[in-house]
């Protein structure tokens, strides 16, 4: 079986657990909350893994587009769909004004322009009367999709944010293999090169980071939508490492590296104060208690073994052996 076919097998095998996940005891809440952060990985992936792009501002676009996605709905009172797609639209306009100011400068240069731009949206945010301040948006109302679907029951909502996340992963998935992401992969491996074959690199790159901030403002819209509120935590700079996190963990260049890497990262901060009470339990060791309220220690950690023993990424690893069995074989 050629490594694509398994490919295939795999994420079918993924999208009929998750279809299949409301009814073997997961908690559809979360589930829908891990998808959300696993498109914000993807978006990313798609600006890093194949362009070669870092921005430490990312959360600008997640955390900007669930203000506006929860301010259309909440306060404006309009449908879900209209807010996602303003929200959508919104991450994408960000998008456009940060790579806009930022596409010029290389390197690290690049990467501390995203910054300070997100640093300045996030006291934007902070102090703008409609934001809620410290506070945040809270009580977002889910809705009527199209007037017709409500979206109130968590099993339905789940199966509409699950359509939602596998469109947009196939949009990915779609650039990636496009003529546009080809060139996107020669940019990131040799610039000069892509320039003396006539390509406008600039024009490539900035669309490339307008579709990654759009697709981060769908996830951070979804969010809201799932969650019922938007808080300055998705719109700070620890949002920004967190999904470099997940990429590096997951392997970055790769499709499924960050949904590998989402899933770690969300389950560790969501699961490791009920694993400390556990050891606590079985050990009768009181300091494991204190794990929940130790997990960016936890999750630093996973990234410096992950660093040091895995430097592609746990994916990229798996690529890479099997690359090495195919040519032993």
């Amino acid at each position: 079986m050629n490594s694509k076919r398994i490919t295939n097998v795999g994420y079918g095998l993924l999208l009929l657990g998750l279809v299949a996940a409301p009814f073997v005891g997961a908690y559809p809440v979360f589930v829908m909350k891990l998808m959300c952060f696993a498109l914000f990985a993807c978006a990313f992936n798609l600006l890093l893994g194949y362009t070669g792009l870092l921005s430490f501002g990312h959360a600008a676009f997640f955390g900007g587009a669930a203000y506006v996605a929860g301010h259309v709905m909440k306060v404006w009172g309009l449908t879900p769909e209209v807010g996602l797609l303003l929200g959508t639209l919104g991450g994408a306009l960000l998008g456009l004004i940060f790579g806009w100011l930022a596409i010029r400068r290389q390197g690290i240069y690049f990467s501390m322009i995203t910054l300070a731009l997100a640093q300045m949206l996030f006291f934007v945010c902070l102090q703008a009367p409609f934001t809620g301040g410290e506070d945040g948006l809270q009580g977002v109302p889910r809705g009527k999709l199209l007037g017709l679907i409500d979206l109130q029951n968590d099993v339905t909502m789940y199966y509409v944010a699950l359509v939602i996340v596998v469109a947009a992963f196939c949009l990915i998935v779609r650039t990636i293999h496009s003529p546009f992401g080809q060139v996107l992969k020669g940019i990131k491996e040799n610039e000069p090169r892509a320039i003396s074959l006539g390509y406008d690199t600039h024009r490539y790159k900035l669309l490339a980071f307008v579709l990654s901030a759009a697709i981060a403002g769908l996830a951070g819209s979804l969010k809201t939508l799932v969650l019922g509120f938007a808080t300055l935590s998705d719109v700070h700079w620890t949002a920004s490492g967190q999904v470099i996190l997940m990429n590096l963990v997951g392997g970055l260049g790769t499709l499924s590296g960050p949904l590998v890497g989402s899933a770690v990262v969300v389950l560790l901060e969501n699961k490791i104060g009920e694993l400390g009470n556990l050891l606590a339990m079985m050990t009768s060791v009181e300091w494991f208690k204190t794990l929940g309220e130790s997990v960016t220690v936890v999750t630093g950690l996973i990234f410096v073994v992950c660093v040091l023993a895995f430097r592609r990424g746990i994916m990229g690893e798996i690529i890479a052996l099997q690359a090495r069995w195919r040519k032993g074989a």
